[in-house]
């Protein structure tokens, strides 16, 4: 395989986690707006905390592999 084809395909792949990174960011800002900064939270709506302690961490995750995988993507 072609070092351009390689490269090409390590954008590609870089691309899903670059978007999952973007829709955590996103739902981590809408629950917060939701929530109103978490204080305004329905009875039995613990999971709005789990939830602002999940989904950054999501976000930092898939922009960590996405990272990773843009950087494999300029060495090929």
């Amino acid at each position: 395989m072609t070092a351009t084809i390689k490269r090409i395909r390590w954008y590609f792949v870089s691309l899903l986690p670059a978007l999952l990174s973007v829709f955590f960011v996103f739902y981590t800002v809408r629950l917060l707006y939701v929530t109103r900064w978490l204080s305004a939270i329905r009875v039995g709506g613990e999971g709005a905390y789990i939830g602002a302690a999940v989904f950054p961490l999501l976000a930092l995750l898939f922009g960590w592999i996405a990272w990773r995988c843009f950087k494999a993507a300029r060495r090929a």
